[in-house]
């Protein structure tokens, strides 16, 4: 498969200008479990970031419908790989907006990662039901399981977390203008637990 063929299947990938890589973005609007903790004060969710800004664009949301979409396109594995490998980078990252809608599209993104073994992917997830399938990840994917509040201490029953902290981030982003610059620790599986300052 062709790039320019693989595009018209997934839609183009996301560039977040704070990354290092590529990511896929589809609408937080469709997140499962996010869509009922943003209702919720205090929680990490309750003023979504993929809700506002450049994220609420009309154009913006039409490709991450577009992107959701093709996810049920018998050949999004494939079309996914051949763009994801047609970057050649070495990080990518799941969702910058959104998250795994089921345990088919979970098991499509393990395919994706298999034919993309020379990558390193990062995927958060508030879907807590996606524990009972970590044991099938593959190697080259980290999932980590974003705590829902603000504050709240990382869940020792996952082997990585990530938590939203007013004191004691981790994430150095902040200090270097927002960007990731060389840091690679959401994909680092020596690091069980990422802090990310609230803002």
């Amino acid at each position: 498969m062709k790039t320019n063929e693989a595009i018209k299947i997934t839609h183009t990938l996301s560039k977040p200008s704070k990354m290092p890589g590529f990511a896929i973005g589809i609408p937080a609007k469709e997140c499962k479990t996010g869509s009922k903790l943003r209702k919720i004060k205090g929680s990490v969710c309750y003023g979504c970031y993929a809700l506002k800004g450049c994220y609420v664009f009309p154009d913006v949301q039409a490709a991450q419908y577009k992107r959701l979409r093709a996810i049920s396109h018998p050949l999004w594995v494939k079309a996914m790989a051949q763009q994801i490998n047609s970057k050649r980078s070495k990080v990518f990252r799941w969702h910058d907006s959104g998250d795994v809608q089921d345990l088919t599209h979970l098991k499509k993104i393990y395919e994706v990662c298999k034919l993309t073994p020379s990558v390193r992917h990062w995927m958060p997830t508030r879907e807590a039901w996606i524990k009972d399938h970590v044991a099938a990840c593959p190697d080259n994917l980290i999932i980590r399981f974003s705590m829902p509040m603000i504050d709240q201490p990382a869940a020792g029953t996952w082997s990585h977390t990530s938590t939203v902290v007013t004191t004691g981030a981790t994430c150095p982003a902040p200090k270097q203008d927002g960007k990731c610059g060389d840091c690679r620790r959401c994909w680092d599986k020596s690091i069980p637990n990422i802090a990310y300052g609230k803002h």
